[in-house]
């Protein structure tokens, strides 16, 4: 890391373990020697050869000329496969990890269909966190630049009054998550009756968050005759439920590589108690191969308690969690994205869906409930072919 610790003084007494009350804290069901795993060097691995490139997938000419100003050249498997059936106007299922472009794979070919029917609402998009939306609005204002398209964020944590203003004012697109899209339909704010594009981005993860539900009333509000894309890492049962109900002879398109994340260097540290999992984490971010890390916890408290003693410590962290604002969250993302900060503590509210380039290390400070879990975090490093390192505190037996 760059920053240093500031000398003198016991580490151990900057961080008290805070006792629950009422309730302990879940004990993990993985085994650690799962946790365990020698990276597989990528080259390795049999390069994947594109059969297009972005200007042969006949995109109109404003798309096309951003994507070779941005240097989009060869598609990734989830572009190359799926985006030439999604303009033919097929249904799509693609399966695909995190970090592979699918974020492009369905807005590609939203913002070419907006060219013919400007309609207000015309697109759809739900993500299951806040933090996800807000990077497919960003995608969409980048690749749809010039073309006088507008998009809605329509998220919880933030301003409903604002949102429903945006929402009056007829955006082209509108991208939230199943909760307040859900709310403003109640309303009688949000109607979908122009709804020509429906997407369900990391729709596995939506189900896990219990959104089922809410995805179902939503889907009732839209018309039938509509394009549905469906983007998930597994397909699970609730999945196929969706997959099922809302599409019409869907196109499956799989790209989903080993999900032991073989490619990323795995370990686990022993630890004694929580003091000696600070003292040892303390003394690992001191190391310089620590470039830019991410840190995982339990709970709301932990993890602020653990970015503000590490701040204290001379080693600034940042934090997220679910009792940050909107805009406290965005804030604590952005210095990190741009390397105010080098470390980042959250809850698993960001272990699904945000991209950030150059992370060199997540390290589980609480070892995750659930395998899934688990993949979805270490999934944070070693993104776009990039090496990367996973840890994972276990207690010492």
């Amino acid at each position: 890391m760059r920053q240093n610790f500031k000398q003198g003084g016991d580490r151990r007494r900057q961080f008290t373990p805070h006792k629950r009350r009422g309730n302990t804290q879940r004990q993990s069901t993985t085994h650690y020697s799962r946790y365990i795993n020698k990276a597989v060097e990528s080259k390795d691995e049999i390069p994947y050869v594109a059969t297009h490139t972005f200007d042969t997938f006949g995109l109109n000419q404003y798309t096309a000329a951003t994507l070779r100003h941005l240097g989009f050249t060869a598609p990734s498997p989830i572009q190359d496969q799926s985006i030439p059936y999604a303009l033919e106007g097929k249904d799509i299922i693609g399966l695909a990890n995190t970090g592979t472009g699918k974020t492009a794979a369905f807005l590609l070919p939203a913002i070419e269909k907006l060219q013919t029917s400007r309609d207000a609402s015309n697109v759809l998009i739900l993500a299951p966190t806040r933090e996800l939306a807000q990077q497919i609005d960003a995608e969409f204002r980048r690749f749809a630049a010039g073309q006088k398209l507008f998009s809605t964020l329509v998220v919880g944590g933030a301003n409903i009054a604002r949102q429903i203003q945006q929402i009056k004012r007829g955006p082209h697109v509108i991208i939230g998550t199943p909760g307040r899209i859900k709310d403003l339909i109640n309303r009688r704010v949000l109607r979908l009756q122009t709804v020509t594009t429906f997407v369900l981005d990391e729709a596995d993860r939506m189900c896990d968050m219990g959104f089922v539900g809410d995805i179902r009333t939503i889907a009732a509000e839209l018309p039938s005759e509509r394009q549905t894309f469906c983007f998930s890492a597994t397909m699970t049962r609730d999945v196929k439920s969706i997959v099922e109900e809302f599409m019409r002879e869907p196109v499956t398109v799989s790209v989903v590589k080993n999900q032991t994340n073989d490619h990323i260097e795995q370990d686990v540290i022993h630890a004694r108690d929580k003091n000696h999992k600070v003292e040892l984490l303390t003394e690992l971010l001191q190391k310089p191969e620590f470039e830019k890390v991410i840190i995982f916890g339990e709970t709301k408290f932990g993890v602020q308690r653990l970015a503000d003693s590490l701040t204290k410590m001379n080693m600034p962290a940042a934090a997220i969690h679910g009792n940050k604002s909107q805009s406290q969250r965005e804030r604590a993302l952005k210095s990190f994205k741009n390397d105010s900060v080098d470390i980042l503590v959250a809850t698993d509210v960001a272990a699904r869906g945000i991209d950030i380039d150059g992370v060199s290390h997540v390290i589980n400070f609480d070892a995750p409930k659930q395998y899934e879990d688990y993949i979805h975090r270490i999934g944070r490093t070693g993104r776009a072919g990039k090496s990367g390192t996973a840890l994972t505190f276990v207690h010492q037996r």
